[in-house]
């Protein structure tokens, strides 16, 4: 921080391609005032994901004032909200944040007590940094949207889309905590396979192949749960036959197009969304779940049962190498999460 009431941060006004040095800039914004129930946290190390670039991406739109990406980071509270009952200054913290809120790539941010967690105590700030988006994604969307449980899961089949991403490294992991649940996942190249294998996988099978072809040569003719992590449009096809009938697709990926819905009718098969932001844009009355979401992340890390899906680390938090991170997310190349780390 440069001043008593001001802080480094990476905005932008205009959208515009990450090649363009102008589409992330260092800036010095006010530090923000924390109201009733919010943290004010000193940012210490944050990660990037998808989403950031798909909110960066090229269109006309043009801010009057900076805005701050980034939906992921580690740090300490500094300070409380009047009405703060989780947390203490001098916490550590983990968390997404709201992407109706000023994001993660700033000095200081603002995040309600109820969608933030204990950091790992057994994690570095980048290793931890690289969790929080990704984990809540995957919980929400294995054990709430599609419903997957110790008492009910047992021998069934979950087949993950798009295995190596960083919601995909985690799910795998998660998935695995279910004893007897068999996970496929897919990935198209070896070190994507490895990496999936590494983290629990039974199976990898390669999307780029015919993937009906590929699951049902392992011995199984339809997937109990389906949550897919990539492309929706481009696999619904593939989706809606290897589901089983009367279960579950879940995806995170918004499709290009509408789909054909029809496709799950004579399976009376569901079909549900999961969008980690939805409890933090509406306020619902369960949004403190994703609190505890994190914390019991942070029990199973701690407890040596799920380890980081940090792949690589750059230093220090800049406009230069957030424009690296996000050139690196664009190309859907990457394995697990990019972090940085340290103003």
């Amino acid at each position: 921080m440069t001043t008593e009431n001001f802080m480094k941060a990476v905005g932008l006004k205009a959208y515009l391609p990450i090649s363009d040095t102008n589409s992330l800039v260092d800036v010095q914004l006010p530090v923000p005032t924390p109201g009733e129930r919010d943290l004010l946290i000193k940012v210490e190390a944050i990660s990037v994901n998808p989403v950031d670039t798909k909110v960066r991406s090229p269109k006309s739109k043009v801010e009057e004032n900076y805005r701050v990406l980034g939906w992921d980071a580690v740090g300490t509270v500094v300070a409380v909200g009047s009405k703060v009952e989780l947390f203490n200054a001098g916490d550590e913290v983990f968390y997404a944040g709201d992407i109706t809120r000023p994001g993660s790539n700033s000095e200081f941010q603002l995040v309600d007590e109820r969608i933030a967690g204990r950091k790992p105590k057994s994690l570095s700030n980048a290793e931890a940094a690289a969790l929080p988006l990704t984990a809540i994604t995957a919980s929400e969307g294995l054990f709430e949207r599609l419903g997957i449980s110790e008492g009910k899961s047992a021998g069934k089949t979950l087949l993950i889309i798009g295995g190596a991403g960083g919601v995909g490294s985690i799910a795998i992991q998660l998935a695995k905590q279910i004893s007897g649940l068999k996970i496929i996942a897919t990935a198209s190249r070896p070190e994507s396979a490895d990496w999936c294998r590494s983290l629990g996988a039974d199976v990898v099978i390669d999307h780029h192949k015919d993937m009906v072809q590929e699951f049902r040569a392992q011995g199984i003719q339809y997937a109990d749960y389906i949550f897919c992590l990539n492309s929706t449009a481009k696999y619904w096809p593939v989706m809606s036959e290897l589901i089983a009938p009367q279960s579950i697709i879940c995806s995170i990926v918004e499709p290009e197009a509408p789909l054909d819905l029809n496709l799950l009718k004579s399976k009376s098969a569901h079909f549900v969304w999961e969008f980690m932001f939805t409890r933090s844009m509406y306020k619902t009355a369960d949004m403190v779940e994703q609190h505890n979401i994190l914390n019991r992340l942070a029990d199973l890390i701690d407890a040596g049962k799920i380890k980081t899906s940090l792949s690589k680390t750059l230093s220090p938090i800049n406009a230069e190498n957030l424009r690296l991170a996000h050139t690196a997310i664009e190309t859907g190349k990457t394995i697990g999460k990019i972090a940085l780390t340290d103003w």
